[in-house]
């Protein structure tokens, strides 16, 4: 897996109390059950540690880890 999607694991062990079990590449951020509030911590600390900002429509509760992690590396690359 990539450095980013490590990343992402990280912010959401620190933001969401998400058992380790469940997190893997194709978890939704609905399956750990992440909160609208949560949500938008994940946003900004993203954009803090990661370097690019995610909108709020784009960081939607269907999305998996892995999209995610894509969708950052995209921003990465078009900087």
């Amino acid at each position: 897996m990539s450095t980013t999607y490590d990343q992402l694991v990280e912010i959401l062990a620190r933001l969401h109390d998400a058992p380790a079990d469940r997190i893997s590449p194709e978890a939704t951020i609905a399956e750990l059950g992440v909160d609208s509030l949560t949500m938008v911590e994940i946003s900004i600390r993203v954009e803090r540690d990661l370097g690019v900002a995610i909108g709020d429509d784009e960081l939607r509760p269907d999305l998996t880890l892995v999209d995610l992690a894509g969708l950052v590396d995209a921003r990465r690359a078009a900087l």
